[in-house]
C-alpha cells in the first residue's frame, strides 16, 4: 500500500501524505555513462555544461532514498571520471567538471562508502599532492575539486610505508631544500581546516587518517594537537572568521579521537577537555559548534574509559538466530540464568577499575547537552550518554540513570524532556536500563506520551511525545515480555491514546509504529492485531477519522474504554486548540454507548463544575462535552425504551440548567470569551432540546431564548472569524428549542408567543446593521412549520425586502445571501399546496412572488473592496432556485410555468459562463441537476433534447466545470439554441472582460471556432 498520488482527505494534515518512489535498480546507468563520456565535448560551452550537470543531478537525486542501488556502478563511474583527471591533456575546467560529478555521486552515496574505491597505490601520492598544491583554497567555483582531492589523499595516506621513504634527497635540482612529504600533507590539512567551504570536512577526515599513522603520531601528533588547541584558544565564535576556524578544529579533534587508538589519544585527552571547557561552546548561538562540541566531549569520555562492554547489561535472547529458533522457552530461560550467575561470579574485580575524574565532567556536560535548544545537539548528547554508560561500572551507570531521570521534572523545559527521552531510548536499546529501573522509567515515559505545554497561541511538546514513542519502540525490542508484564496495560493504553488522539500526525504515526513493534515483539498487548488493523500507518493520518471512527472501534475493547474516556476528559476537552476540543466532545458522544454508567455517574458530575469554572478553554470544552454526553445518554435510553432521564440524577439535571444562569450572572458572554461561550451554550441548548429533557414550562427556556436572540443581535460585536459559527449555532439551537418546547399537544404554537417571536424577527430584518439582518434571516428560515402557520406571507415579505438593493444597503451582500437561503428553507418547511392559503403554504398565490425574489438574486453583480461580493448572492440564489424547483416538481409540478422555467435555465446558463471558477462550477452543477432530474422530470425546459445531447447524463458527475478548457466548449454550443443565445452571450461577454487569462484563452478559441462554423 503506497501513499503516492493520494489527495488529502478532509481532516487530514498535509504531513499525513507520504510519496515515495520505489526503484528496483539503477536504470539510468547507460545514460550516465554517456553523460560522463561526453564531458570532453560539452565542457567548453556554458549552456551544454550546465545542462549536463543538471541532468546528472536529476538522475542521482532519484536515488537519495535508495543509494545502495548505485553500488555496483560506483567503480565504473569513478574510473571513467578519473581517466579524465589523469589525462595530462585535460584542461583545468574539464578536470573540475569531472570532480564535480564525483562530488554529486558522493553526496548521494556518502563518502564512507565511496572512499575505498579511490586508487590508493604508492604512485598516486605525489600526483594528488601536486594537484592539491595547484588549487586555490579561496576559489568558490572549484570547491568540489578540493573536497574530492582531500578525500582521495586521506585514502592514499593509509599506504603501509614510512613516508620518509618518499623523500629521498630533500635537496632539489636547484639546490633548494624540499619539504618532506609528511609536512606537505600536514600543511595541506592545516590549510583546509580553516576554510569555510565543504573542503573543511574532508580535511578533518584527512587528519583522522593521517595523524594516527605510526610514523606520524610519533613525530607530529603532539605538535598538531598543540596547533589545534592554540587555534581554538585564539579564535572566538563571536566572529564569522572565528566560527569557521573553531568549526574546523572541532571537526579535526572529533574525527581524531574517534578513529585514533585509545592509548595514542589518552595522554592528550585531559588537555583537550580542559581547552574545550575554556571555549564555553554552550554559550554559542551556532548550533553546529555546540553539536561538534558535544560530539568531541563524548569521544573524550570514551577515551578516558576502557573500551569494554559492560557485563552487567541486560541481554535479551541469544546472539545466534538459529539458537533462538531451536531453543525452547524454558531452555532459553535456564541458559540466561546460568549466564547471569556465571557473570556475577566471574571477575568481580573487572568492575573495580579506577574511573578517571574527568568522566564526571564529561557526563555532566552530556546531561546539560540533553537540554540544548536544538534537536541535533540533544541527539548527539543522548548517543554519548548511551555509549559512555555502557563502559561504566554498574553503580556509576545507575547514578547516571538517576541524574537522567531528573530531566523529567515539571520545572524543566520541553527540550529537557525531549533529550531525556532520547537518552532513555538509547540506554534501553543498548541494554543499559536494567529491569530494576523499569518501575522508575515507565511512569516518566507515560507522562512524556501526553506532554503538551501551551506557549502563547500554540504549544510545545510534539517532539517530546514523538521521542516517548521511540522509547516505547526501543523497550519493545530490548526486554523480554515477562519484564514488562506489570506495565502492559498502562503502556498499551497510552500508545493507543497517542495513536488516536494526538494532535500531530507524526506523533500518531510514531505511536502506531511503537504499538506495532510491541505487538510483534512482546505479544502481550490486549487485542493487538485487531487494533493494528484499524489504526495502521495510513488510517491514523486522518485526524477526524481517528477521533470519530477508530476511537469508537478501540473503545469497544473493555481494556481501553475507561483510559480513553479519562484521557479525553482530563487532557483534551481543555486543549488549547478549539478543533481538538470539539472533536474530543464528539468522540465522547460516540464512545458513550460503550460505558453509559461510567459517563453518567463519574464523567458528567466531574464535567459540570468545570463547565462554570474559571479557565476559558476548560469551560468551553466541558460545556460541549456535557451537551454531547447528555444527548448520547438520552438517545441510548430511548433506544432501550427507558425514560430520557434514566441515566441522570436530579443534581445532574439541575447542573445542566444552571450552566446558562451561572455564565449569565458572571457576565461570561461578554468580550473575547463570549465568542466561545455563546456557540458552546447554543450547542448545549440544541442537544438538551433534541434529548427531550423535561424542562417544559421551566424559566430556563426563557433564558435560553434570550441567549439565542442576544447572540443574533450582537453578531456585529464579535470577530469575523467567530461570526459564522455563532450564527449557525444559534440558528440550530433555535430550531431544536422551538420544536421541543414551543409546541403544544395539538401540534400548534401559543398564539401570543408566535406573534411575539415572528414579529420581533421580521422587524429586525430592517436593522441598519448587516449582521443583524443576516442572523434573523437565517433564524426565520429555521423556524418550524407550526410557528410559520398563518404568518408565511409576513415572513416572505420581510425576507424579500432584505434582498432588494437600495442605495443605503448596496454593500449588504451577506444579508441578501442569507435572506435568499432563508426563503428556500421556509418554502421547504411549509410545503406545497396549490389551492392552499398563502399564509400557510407555497401555492398559486405566492409561487410567482417567491420565484421573482430568487431570480432577482441571480442578477446581483455588486462589487466592493472585497471583490465580487454579488457572487455570494448569485450562488445562494441558484441553490435556492434548485431547492424550490425540486420541491415543486415532487409535489405539484403544474405550479411551475413555462416562463419561470425558461428564466431559471437561461440565467443558470449565463452563470455557467461565469469567469470565476467557483461560481461557474456551482451554476453548471445546478443546471445539470435540473436538466437530468427524473422524479419526475422538471417540466418546460427549453430545448431539452439538444441540451441532453450537449450534456450527456453520464457526464453529470465527471464534467469538470472548474476547468475553463472543459466548460467553455460546452457552454458555447448553447449559442446555437435560440432560447439561450442572449443570456449565454451576455455571460461570455462578462467573462471575456475579466482578468483571467485561461478563461479568455479558452473562450476565444471556442467562440472563434463557433463563429467560423456559423
Amino acid at each position: 500500500m503506497d501513499g503516492a498520488g493520494r489527495e488529502p482527505e478532509e481532516g487530514e494534515e498535509p504531513a499525513a501524505i507520504s510519496a515515495r518512489n520505489i526503484l528496483d535498480s539503477f536504470t539510468e546507468s547507460r545514460e550516465v555513462a554517456e553523460l560522463i563520456g561526453n564531458l570532453r565535448e560539452v565542457f567548453g560551452e556554458l549552456v551544454t555544461r550546465e545542462m549536463a550537470v543538471e541532468r546528472f543531478i536529476g538522475i542521482m537525486d532519484k536515488y537519495q532514498e535508495q543509494p545502495h542501488l548505485l553500488d555496483h556502478h560506483l567503480e565504473g563511474m569513478m574510473n571513467s571520471l578519473l581517466e579524465i583527471v589523469w589525462d595530462s591533456g585535460s584542461p583545468p575546467p574539464l578536470v573540475h567538471l569531472a570532480f564535480k560529478f564525483l562530488y554529486i555521486i558522493t553526496k548521494v552515496r556518502g563518502y564512507k562508502r565511496f572512499l575505498p574505491l579511490f586508487p590508493h597505490e604508492v604512485r598516486d601520492l605525489q600526483p594528488v599532492l601536486d594537484m592539491l598544491a595547484k588549487q586555490n583554497p579561496r576559489d568558490p567555483e572549484t570547491w568540489e575539486t578540493r573536497y574530492m582531492l582531500l578525500l582521495w589523499l586521506s585514502m592514499i595516506c593509509l599506504i603501509p610505508f614510512d613516508l620518509a621513504r618518499f623523500d629521498g634527497s630533500l635537496v632539489s635540482l636547484e639546490g633548494q631544500a624540499r619539504q618532506p612529504t609528511m609536512d606537505r600533507i600536514l600543511d595541506i590539512a592545516k590549510c583546509y581546516l580553516v576554510v569555510s567551504d565543504k573542503a573543511r570536512d574532508a580535511a578533518a577526515v584527512l587528519v583522522s587518517k593521517f595523524i594516527v599513522r605510526p610514523d606520524v603520531k610519533q613525530s607530529r601528533m603532539a605538535d598538531f594537537l598543540d596547533w589545534v588547541l592554540s587555534m581554538l584558544s585564539k579564535s572566538s565564535f563571536q566572529t564569522m572568521e572565528g566560527t569557521v576556524i573553531v568549526n574546523g578544529m572541532l571537526q579535526a579533534l572529533a574525527q581524531l579521537f574517534k578513529h585514533g587508538k585509545r592509548e595514542d589519544c589518552l595522554p592528550y585527552a585531559a588537555t583537550v577537555l580542559e581547552c574545550l571547557d575554556s571555549c564555553k561552546l554552550s554559550e554559542s548561538n551556532q548550533m553546529v559548534l555546540r553539536k561538534l562540541g558535544m560530539k568531541l566531549v563524548q569521544r573524550l569520555g570514551l577515551t578516558f574509559v576502557k573500551p569494554k562492554v559492560a557485563k552487567w547489561r541486560y541481554q535479551r535472547g541469544c546472539r545466534s538466530l538459529a539458537a533462538n529458533l531451536q531453543a525452547q522457552g524454558s531452555a532459553v530461560q535456564n541458559q540466561k540464568r546460568e549466564v547471569a550467575a556465571a557473570e556475577a561470579a566471574d571477575d568481580d574485580d573487572d568492575e573495580e577499575y579506577d574511573i578517571p575524574a574527568e568522566i564526571e565532567n564529561v557526563v555532566e556536560q552530556l546531561l546539560v547537552g540533553l537540554k540544548d535548544k536544538d534537536t541535533i545537539v540533544r541527539w548527539s548528547a543522548a548517543k554519548g550518554i548511551g555509549r559512555i554508560t555502557g563502559r561504566l561500572p554498574k553503580e556509576l551507570a545507575d547514578d547516571v540513570i538517576g541524574s537522567l531521570l531528573d530531566c523529567f521534572s515539571f520545572q524543566e523545559t520541553d527540550t529537557a524532556w525531549h533529550g531525556g527521552c532520547l537518552a532513555l531510548a538509547e540506554l534501553g536499546r543498548r541494554g543499559l536500563l536494567l529491569p530494576s529501573r523499569i518501575p522508575d522509567v515507565v511512569p516518566v515515559m507515560l507522562k512524556a506520551l501526553t506532554y503538551d505545554e501551551k506557549r502563547g497561541a500554540c504549544s510545545v511538546g510534539s517532539n517530546v511525545r514523538d521521542a516517548a514513542c521511540y522509547v516505547c519502540w526501543a523497550f519493545a525490542r530490548a526486554y523480554e515480555p515477562a519484564e514488562l508484564i506489570p506495565f502492559i496495560s498502562h503502556i498499551s493504553s497510552a500508545l493507543v491514546i497517542a495513536a488516536v488522539f494526538d494532535r500531530d500526525v507524526n506523533c500518531r504515526r510514531a505511536a502506531s509504529a511503537a504499538f506495532q513493534e510491541n505487538v510483534g515483539r512482546q505479544g502481550t498487548f490486549p487485542h493487538g492485531i485487531d487494533i493494528l488493523t484499524a489504526a495502521d500507518y495510513f488510517a491514523v493520518g486522518n485526524r477526524v477519522n481517528c477521533y470519530l471512527t477508530i476511537s469508537v472501534y478501540i473503545a469497544g475493547f473493555s481494556e481501553y474504554t475507561q483510559p480513553m474516556i479519562d484521557h479525553l476528559v482530563n487532557m483534551k476537552i481543555n486543549h488549547w486548540d478549539s478543533v481538538i476540543r470539539e472533536l474530543s466532545t464528539k468522540a465522547l458522544h460516540n464512545i458513550t454507548p460503550q460505558a453509559p454508567e461510567y459517563m453518567a455517574n463519574v464523567v458528567l458530575p466531574r464535567l459540570l463544575p468545570l463547565s462554570v469554572g474559571s479557565d476559558l478553554h476548560t469551560r468551553h470544552g466541558a460545556i460541549l462535552a456535557c451537551a454531547e454526553i447528555t444527548h448520547a445518554l438520552c438517545k441510548l435510553a430511548q433506544d432501550n425504551n427507558r425514560s430520557v432521564t434514566y441515566y441522570f440524577t436530579e443534581k445532574s439535571l439541575e447542573g445542566l440548567k444552571q450552566i446558562h444562569q451561572e455564565l449569565c450572572s458572571r457576565q461570561l458572554y461578554r468580550g473575547l470569551g463570549g465568542e466561545l461561550m455563546r456557540p458552546a451554550v447554543c450547542t448545549l441548548i440544541e442537544k438538551l432540546s433534541l434529548s427531550k429533557m423535561p424542562f417544559r414550562g421551566d424559566p430556563i427556556i426563557g433564558g435560553w431564548q434570550w441567549l439565542i436572540n442576544d447572540s443574533l443581535r450582537h453578531l456585529t460585536l464579535v470577530s469575523s472569524a467567530a461570526r459564522q459559527h455563532i450564527k449557525e449555532s444559534a440558528v440550530s439551537a433555535l430550531a431544536a428549542l422551538c420544536n421541543e418546547f414551543y409546541i403544544n399537544e395539538r401540534g400548534e404554537a401559543d398564539p401570543a408567543l408566535q406573534d411575539e417571536l415572528v414579529t420581533q424577527y421580521v422587524s429586525e430584518l430592517q436593522n441598519t446593521e448587516e449582521m443583524i439582518r443576516c442572523g434573523f434571516s437565517r433564524a426565520l428560515g429555521a423556524l418550524p412549520r407550526f410557528l410559520l402557520k398563518g404568518r408565511l406571507q409576513q415572513v416572505l415579505e420581510g425576507l424579500k425586502k432584505v434582498t432588494i438593493i437600495s442605495p443605503e444597503d448596496v454593500s449588504f451582500a451577506e444579508a441578501r445571501r442569507d435572506a435568499l437561503i432563508a426563503i428556500a428553507k421556509v418554502c421547504q418547511t411549509v410545503g406545497v399546496k396549490g389551492d392552499g392559503s398563502q399564509q400557510e403554504f407555497v401555492c398559486r398565490a405566492n409561487v410567482d412572488q417567491v420565484y421573482a425574489t430568487l431570480l432577482t438574486g441571480v442578477t446581483d453583480y455588486t462589487t466592493d473592496s472585497r471583490g465580487d461580493v454579488g457572487g455570494w448572492v448569485r450562488e445562494a440564489a441558484m441553490t435556492s432556485l434548485m431547492e424550490v424547483t425540486l420541491l415543486l416538481v415532487q409535489s405539484e409540478a403544474e405550479l411551475i410555468s413555462a416562463s419561470i422555467c425558461k428564466q431559471i435555465m437561461c440565467w443558470l446558463a449565463q452563470q455557467s459562463a461565469e469567469k470565476i471558477d467557483k461560481f461557474r462550477a456551482h451554476a453548471g452543477s445546478v443546471f445539470l441537476t435540473l436538466l437530468h432530474f427524473d422524479h419526475p422530470p422538471v417540466p418546460h425546459i427549453p430545448h431539452r433534447e439538444e441540451l441532453e445531447r450537449i450534456f450527456p447524463r453520464w457526464e453529470k458527475e465527471t464534467l469538470n466545470w472548474n476547468a475553463a478548457s472543459e466548460a467553455f466548449p460546452r457552454i458555447t454550443q448553447l449559442l446555437g439554441l435560440p432560447a439561450y443565445q442572449y443570456h449565454v452571450l451576455l455571460g461570455l461577454s462578462v467573462s471575456v472582460g475579466g482578468l483571467t487569462e485561461t478563461t479568455l484563452r479558452y473562450w476565444a478559441g471556442t467562440e472563434g471556432a463557433l463563429l467560423r462554423r456559423k
